[in-house]
């Protein structure tokens, strides 16, 4: 098929080559234009699926919370959770989270602590900044909720204490508050 630079021998003008049409229905679409078009395509398609791999690697847990078996107990103004079995926590990845009557402490304890707004200084055990960090089967940890925090302690009303370690819930342990 002759080019541009080709001359025939009768010496007519150069020809020049043109890429194929093809028709699509009443349109006629060159083959230059579905290059890019399938390009833009294929580059989409990647994007999707590289976007699904990340966000699944970054959703997907590193490891599964410690099983333990907790005991609550509410007397007066004294919170104590009792470790029956199971995993040791380390108190420094602990989160506590008090209820009373379903209403959320105004000041929830920082674990581990010795002093702080909302409660008595000096919790014991794994809740005490003082601990060793590994909160053993047979441990106890409580803590004092003052006055100033605000829904109040009071004999029987209901407490409620959501534990977690490093954001994954571990127990959720509910109790009467007993008077002393």
């Amino acid at each position: 098929m002759p080019t541009d630079t080709d001359q025939s021998a009768g010496g007519s003008p150069p020809t020049e080559t043109r890429p194929a049409a093809v028709a699509t229905g009443s349109t006629v679409v060159s083959s230059r234009a579905l290059v890019p078009v399938a390009g833009v395509l294929l580059l989409a398609i990647t994007v999707v699926l590289a976007g699904g791999v990340v966000t699944a690697t970054i959703g997907a847990p590193t490891e599964p919370a410690p099983t333990t078996a907790l005991s609550l107990s509410a007397t007066d103004d004294r919170i104590t959770v009792t470790h029956r079995g199971g995993d040791a926590l380390n108190a420094t990845e602990l989160t506590v989270r008090v209820r009373v009557d379903g209403e959320p402490l105004a000041r929830q304890p920082p674990v581990p602590f010795f002093s702080a707004a909302g409660f008595h200084p000096g919790p014991t055990g794994a809740f005490n900044a003082a601990t060793d960090g590994a909160w053993r089967v047979g441990g106890t940890a409580s803590f004092r909720v003052a006055e100033t925090n605000d829904p109040t302690l009071e004999p029987g009303r209901t407490v409620a204490v959501d534990i977690s370690v490093d954001g994954r819930p571990v127990a959720t342990l509910e109790a009467v508050v007993d008077s002393g």
